[in-house]
């Protein structure tokens, strides 16, 4: 072993230089004024920008009305929702109803039985190659298991398998609101497993085998039973009843929503790196729920590329386009904004921050981490300039505009990474690079950041 030894070389904070910052905060009036202010009210009461806050229109030349919004609770279930409120549009038009949602928590049991026999295969087979028990990729994979998050291609992958049902046909339940607990003992599940991969590799087949039936006992102890096929009847927006008899969930799903051919859909991501070249498309180890199914893949495009097509969907086909941010930054939750100037931070601490989009995912600082809709789009008198956009959240109808927030289009410049854009309406070079080998990246990449 080698000696540590880094912390002789991080030079301490001295007495002195201590008592030197006291004085120079002390001596600043404004700084006295910050913190008299801050701590009565809190950093985004103080910072937010009032005019722009005042000024930020909530009008829009187009708008998609896709009713009440949804309610993920307390859990990350936001590209599941997102992904279902799209397809919900489509259902309720097929349907002819104004108000219509699928149930969630049937789409959450299959991702998550899924991604549980998905974890364990891989793993195997990394067992099985001498992947040692400590390395990064091994510790990241079992840090990361069984959260919430998702992708638009990971959420096809589950609808093209395993179909959708009507919400009240299996709603949701105390753990798919809450599912902290429910991920808690899964998570300790397939550690478990892995522990035990190791510790005999001679019987890995018999261990997944009896941890993919343990996976499956649990989810069902937690969520319920999702039904095999089910009686659908529904009465129609003109008060006409409708009875389609006895469906399957695959039956259902392909009969409302497979005429907006959304498995035709590709992910457009929007990842500044120099390195990775635009019009080239790139992948994730390691990612994925359905083995089988599609691999988490996308094409890196320009931003504005990414604005346009969504631009094109809302005013040309009128539906709701999937998309995934770093929410965080510069969000007035209350009231339902995001723009790059809302809130004045840097003036508060007299601190400037300067890293560009590029600089915040190199640096950890910025990535996807929510999914949802867009909705609609203010374009200017040119036809081709957007100038902000409706958004359909899932955090319920208590916040914003009754659940809908509006967003700047430089925030979209900044913090948008991710939409799902119909295959067809991409030009023939990006057709083409999609042909092609994706450019892998590892596990712990920031574009592997899942909403």
């Amino acid at each position: 072993m080698t000696e540590n030894t880094s912390s002789s070389e991080i030079t301490p904070l001295s007495g002195e230089q201590l008592n030197d910052l006291v004085a120079s905060f002390d001596a600043s009036q404004s700084n006295r004024l910050a913190m008299n202010a801050v701590t009565a009210a809190g950093i985004d009461k103080v910072a937010l920008n009032y005019d722009r806050s005042r000024l930020l229109q909530r009008r829009f030349s187009v708008t998609v009305d896709n009713g009440e919004v949804t309610h993920q609770d307390r859990s990350g279930r936001c590209w599941l929702f997102s992904s279902l409120n799209v397809a919900r549009f489509v259902a309720k038009k097929n349907l002819g109803v104004k108000e219509f949602e699928f149930s969630q928590n049937y789409a959450m049991y299959f991702d998550k039985l899924e991604r549980v026999n998905y974890f364990l295969q891989d793993v195997a087979a990394l067992v099985r190659a001498g992947e040692p028990s400590d390395s990064r990729l091994i510790q990241h994979l079992l840090a990361d298991v069984m959260g919430d998050g998702g992708q638009w291609t990971m959420a096809l992958n589950v609808y093209k398998k395993y179909g959708a049902v009507p919400k009240d046909l299996f709603p949701e339940t105390e753990s798919s609101k809450n599912t902290g607990a429910m991920n808690t003992q899964l998570r300790h599940l397939l550690h478990t497993a892995v522990a035990h991969m190791y510790a005999d590799p001679a019987s890995i087949d018999d261990e997944v085998a009896k941890t993919v039936a343990a996976g499956h006992r649990i989810l069902t102890i937690h969520l319920g039973e999702p039904p095999k096929s089910f009686d659908w009847e529904w009465t129609d927006s003109e008060g006409m009843f409708h009875r389609d008899g006895e469906i399957t969930p695959v039956e259902f799903w392909k009969k409302y929503v497979g005429t907006a051919d959304l498995e035709d859909y590709v992910c457009l991501v929007d990842d500044p790196r120099r390195e990775h070249a635009k019009g080239k498309k790139i992948g994730i180890e390691h990612l994925g729920n359905v083995a089988g199914g599609n691999p988490t893949e996308y094409l890196n495009v320009p931003n504005q590329f990414m604005k346009d097509c969504v631009r094109a969907i809302l005013t040309e086909k009128g539906i709701p386009v999937w998309f995934g941010a770093d929410c965080g930054p510069f969000m007035d939750r209350e009231r339902g904004a995001w723009a790059t100037d809302l809130f004045e931070y840097g003036s508060v601490y007299d601190v400037d921050f300067d890293m560009d989009k590029e600089s915040r995912v190199r640096f950890g600082d910025s990535a996807m981490n929510h999914a949802m809709a867009f909705v609609g789009v203010d374009v200017a008198d040119d036809g081709t300039t957007t100038r902000r956009w409706r958004v359909e959240n899932s955090w319920g109808d208590k916040i914003a505009d009754k659940g809908y927030f509006t967003m700047s289009d430089d925030w979209f410049t900044e913090y948008v990474y991710e939409v799902a854009v119909p295959k067809a309406m991409l030009p023939a070079e990006y057709q083409a690079a999609l042909a092609e080998p994706a450019t892998m990246l590892p596990a712990w990449d920031p574009m592997g950041a899942l909403a």
